[in-house]
């Protein structure tokens, strides 16, 4: 199986457009498009997950006045988990799950028809502050700290299953995805961009 971006190249540099966070404040957080082919027989859903695998571990050194670090331990942090992808979806449009940015986050986010999205990882980012704070669904784009030295690496995978739904709870993340999916992925494809908002980033 093969997926692809016309909004990106793989491991190229994703537009602003596309993120939550821009060099002059908030990024246009429409989701890329992404399509995929080469679909193997028995495929009943899909599912798809985009994590950045370069957040830091530490949250607290987001926005202070020293850099953080390239050497400094990293983990992931999600921007979209949706499963139940009917088995006829080939493509998803840009645009077509988020066009902007819906403070508190979206309650009822767009996707392909019968698909469940769930929450992203700016849910737990975002508690607690009075303006932003809420329930985070469906796609949200990148938003990396600028003081960071690393450039982020968003992977957007996409699963073929041999299962029309998956077993989760009614509000779920991506990790409940990776656990329902055990023993029912029939192939996976995968595509990774690129963004930072230090000029000074490198690694």
């Amino acid at each position: 199986m093969q997926i692809r971006s016309d909004s990106f190249q793989h491991r190229g540099p994703i537009p602003a457009e596309f993120a939550m966070g821009a060099a002059d404040g908030f990024g246009g957080n429409r989701n890329p498009h992404l399509a995929w082919d080469g679909v193997p027989e028995g495929t009943r859903s899909f599912a798809l997950l985009c994590i950045d695998t370069d957040a830091p571990t530490d949250p607290s050194l987001a926005g202070q006045d020293a850099a953080i670090p390239v050497a400094h331990p990293r983990g992931d942090f999600v921007h979209w988990a949706m499963a139940d992808i009917p088995a006829d979806v080939r493509a998803i449009a840009a645009g077509s799950c988020s066009d902007g940015i819906d403070k508190r986050g979206k309650a009822d986010p767009r996707g392909p028809a019968g698909a469940r999205q769930g929450r992203n990882d700016y849910t737990g980012w975002f508690a607690g502050d009075a303006d932003m704070g809420g329930d985070y669904l469906g796609y949200d784009g990148p938003y990396p700290p600028p003081n960071d030295l690393r450039v982020h690496r968003y992977f957007f995978r996409v699963f073929a299953l041999d299962v029309d739904a998956l077993e989760l709870p009614a509000t779920f993340g991506a990790g409940d995805v990776l656990r329902a999916m055990q023993g029912h992925v029939l192939d996976e494809a995968a595509i990774y961009g690129t963004y930072s908002l230090n000029a000074k980033a490198g690694g």
